[in-house]
């Protein structure tokens, strides 16, 4: 590939357009030198580089890059020692905070950089040195002036300078007021760097001091007066002294930049990177492109677009060839778009493997070509004295003799520009000689020789653009499999010629010319019918698939919302049962208060018992049923005995199993203080020791809360009789469903109040614990919560 390929494909202009898309100069240069390449995988990092920028733009929307200057030369300078001027320094100054702000915007915003691999390695490297940035920001006031507080010493000098020229303006307006007669105008003006007061030529006399200069008339003298003379020598001093700080200044901060040179180039080259990727990723949402796949043998160009014509009126073009279709003969009437078809695979071509997405869509494949030959257009070199044909062969001979089998050939009006029975027979002739060579070939041709060709020839494949004889246009659609026809005789005849003469220019027509522009009409008519057919089949496809894809999103709702309501039916059956504890556990408390109080009598300790079993009553009824879907783990009918310590798992409740199972397989199970009628196969067995040693029968665990108190005392015990005998008492009050209970240890040294409180911390049937309050015992007393 060569630059005359790359202008008659016009990648120039592609470029040129990609530069408008750079924001600085390195990126403009990068665009610039822009190249293909054949190299695999130098051309996958350059699509994935692209894609990376296109993603993040669209994501968030753009990177806070400016413009930056060229300072290669003014760190070379300051490599060597030199001294940079102000602007040179606010230069460096400037590139340091372009690429902190453009680091700081990847590295300090919510991006995955897993997602964008290639630039996060980019950001991430560029150099930031925000201690020199600021250092020459706040030394330098603008373009041309050092700010006063640069240094102590140049803030003390510019203040004497400031001093004496009060004291020289106050000299001199003094002498003004005194001399006013003397005078041309009453200011005090500057020549040669030193104050001086403007007088009249014929009284220089009048004022005396040193002539500095005179007007262009001659008419005015400016007089430096003698009055003045040390004050302005001071100040030349003082200036020198400026001077000399304003270098010695100017040289620390050059200095400061000098070691980190190097790193500095190293951020503009990143910077330059960047900037050409984004403008790769913008051009590529601008054309609304994709990043081909690139396949080994084939090419396949879906809904393609010439990047070059206005994207409202190109014709998107499905073109495709490689694999069992070596060469491709495109046929059709002048201007239906055969040339632009040409330019649009051979430019796509050039833009993929330099890295740019392609205005195709997604899923289009190309094969990397080592080279890519053109023979477009009428290149005739007048200089040469070379006419169409010659120009025309002159390119081909190039072609034919350093064509390989990697290599894309594409030829416009192949054998044109000579005697039409010797030009189809060369056409033929190189066209044989191409697919010898295993190359990729598209041509175009009026020649019907070369569509008889292509039918009879395996690998070689007809093409054409459709002409719209109705309106006597094309419409620039390229059909695969079909020649073109020249439509010739249609074309005249709407345009006015006249019948009897279309039908002599008939008679002149061979037999096998009209019997084979008959097949192609034929052709033309069946691949039209099998693309409407086509176009049929891929709606009605599409539109099953919706439906399908209707139906099962329905589905997963429905199923959604089974699990909603069969979870929410479970958490009902929870609570109920959590209440039902709770109601019971209260009135067994009320209960035992009852007894230790000996104010109770037995018609209010039955009114008690017929509320607890009412509410047990009620309970049941609201109780929701379980379902019927049986567990992983249901129990066999075999295996249930009374006593068995189970789960509900529709409840997520634990119970035991009072009673064997009936006919249908049902047995009641007690949870809690409830019982429930359950199927077995909603039941798991539970192993665990602990669940042995807990006691299922209600009425045995009513019996017991009504002889258990709700306080222990174990003053006077050691802590080794303490222990056993408040987890005895702690054990009975949790199978009596005792809520609360008070454990009294007394004050004392403490020993037994933290042997009970380790105690109840490591206990299972312990929700929590404290010490009393005032009234209930302070801290000789703790108050346990059973679960």
């Amino acid at each position: 590939m060569n630059e005359r390929i790359y202008k008659i494909l016009e990648f120039n202009k592609v470029k040129e357009i990609l530069k408008n898309y750079a924001v600085t100069y390195l990126g403009r240069e990068r665009c610039d030198s822009l190249l293909p390449s054949t190299n695999s995988l130098e051309i996958e990092k350059w699509q994935n580089e692209t894609e990376e920028a296109l993603s993040y733009y669209l994501k968030q929307h753009d990177i806070p890059l400016s413009p930056i200057s060229n300072i290669d030369e003014i760190l070379n300078k300051t490599s060597i020692g030199g001294i940079l001027s102000i602007e040179e320094l606010l230069k460096v100054s400037n590139t340091l905070f372009i690429a902190r702000r453009l680091k700081n915007s990847f590295t300090n915003g919510s991006i995955d950089e897993n997602e964008f691999p290639i630039l996060s390695e980019y950001f991430e490297n560029i150099y930031t040195n925000q201690r020199v940035e600021e250092e020459i920001s706040r030394c330098i006031k603008n373009e041309v002036e050092l700010d006063d507080r640069a240094s102590t010493e140049l803030y003390k000098i510019r203040k004497s300078i400031k001093d004496q020229e009060s004291q020289i303006k106050e000299k001199l307006n003094s002498l003004i007021h005194s001399k006013a007669k003397f005078l041309q105008d009453t200011l005090v003006t500057f020549r040669d760097d030193r104050y001086v007061i403007p007088v009249k030529a014929e009284y220089k006399n009048e004022v005396p001091g040193l002539i500095h200069n005179q007007s262009a008339t001659g008419g005015t003298i400016f007089i430096e007066p003698t009055a003045v003379f040390n004050l302005n020598n001071e100040i030349k001093e003082l200036k020198l002294k400026e001077f000399q700080e304003i270098q010695r200044i100017l040289a620390l901060l050059s200095q400061m930049i000098a070691p980190i040179c190097e790193n500095i180039r190293i951020s503009i080259d990143l910077i330059g990177k960047i900037d050409f990727a984004f403008a790769k990723g913008k051009y590529a949402g601008c054309l609304n492109a994709y990043p081909p796949v690139f396949d080994a043998v084939k090419c396949n160009l879906k809904k393609a677009r010439h990047p070059l014509i206005p994207q409202e009126s190109v014709v998107p073009i499905d073109i495709y060839f490689g694999d069992d279709i070596k060469e491709l003969i495109i046929t059709g009437p002048n201007t239906g778009g055969k040339t632009v078809t040409l330019k649009t695979v051979g430019l796509l071509c050039l833009m993929a493997q330099s890295g740019l997405h392609i205005p195709a869509n997604e899923g289009s494949t190309l094969k990397i070509f080592s080279n890519i030959f053109c023979d477009i257009g009428d290149e005739q070199s007048i200089e040469q004295n070379l006419s169409t044909f010659s120009a025309h062969m002159t390119n081909i001979v190039n072609i034919l003799n350093n064509v390989t089998s990697d290599d894309l050939v594409i030829i416009d009006e192949i054998g044109a520009g000579t005697d039409p029975v010797e030009g189809a027979a060369i056409a033929m002739a190189i066209l044989e000689y191409l697919f010898k060579q295993n190359c990729i070939c598209l041509a175009t041709t009026h020649y019907s020789e070369l569509k008889s060709y292509a039918i009879n020839t395996q690998g070689v494949e007809n093409a054409s653009c459709e002409f719209d004889i109705d309106t006597l246009r094309p419409t620039y659609k390229l059909l695969i499999g079909i020649p073109g026809k020249s439509n010739a005789f249609a074309i005249s005849k709407k345009l006015g010629l006249k019948d009897d003469i279309l039908t002599r220019a008939n008679d002149f027509l061979s037999d096998e010319s009209i019997k084979f522009e008959d097949v192609i009409t034929t052709m033309e008519y069946d691949k039209r019918k099998a693309e409407e057919e086509r176009e049929l089949s891929k709606k009605m496809l599409k539109e099953a698939q919706d439906a399908r894809n209707r139906i099962k999103d329905e589905e997963q709702k429905i199923e959604k919302r089974k699990t909603e309501i069969l979870n929410k039916a479970k958490q009902q059956a929870r609570d109920i049962l959590l209440d039902a504890e709770d109601t019971a556990k209260n009135i067994i408390k009320d209960l035992n208060k009852m007894k230790n109080s000996n104010k109770a009598n037995n018609k209010q300790i039955e009114e008690h018992r017929t509320k607890l079993k009412k509410n047990i009553s009620e309970m049941q009824k609201d109780l929701v049923a379980p379902s019927k879907i049986e567990s992983k783990n249901a129990l066999k009918k075999e295996n249930v005995v009374i006593g068995m310590n189970v789960l509900i798992t529709d409840l997520e409740q634990e119970g035991v199993i009072c009673t064997a199972p009936d006919k249908n397989d049902n047995v009641m199970v007690q949870s809690g203080i409830i019982k429930l009628k359950c199927h077995i196969s909603q039941l798991e067995e539970i192993k665990k020791k602990e669940d042995k040693n807990r006691t299922v029968n209600q009425a045995t665990a009513f019996n017991k809360s009504k002889d258990l108190s709700t306080e222990i005392n174990l003053i006077g015990m050691t802590k080794d009789e303490a222990i056993p005998a408040l987890e005895k008492y702690i054990d009975d009050a949790y199978l009596s469903n005792v809520g609360s209970v008070r454990i009294v240890h007394g004050k004392g040294a403490g020993i037994l109040k933290r042997a009970v409180h380790e105690f109840l911390k490591n206990h299972p049937n312990v929700r929590t614990y404290r010490l009393g309050v005032y009234g209930e015992g302070d801290t000789g007393v703790t108050i346990a919560e059973l679960k």
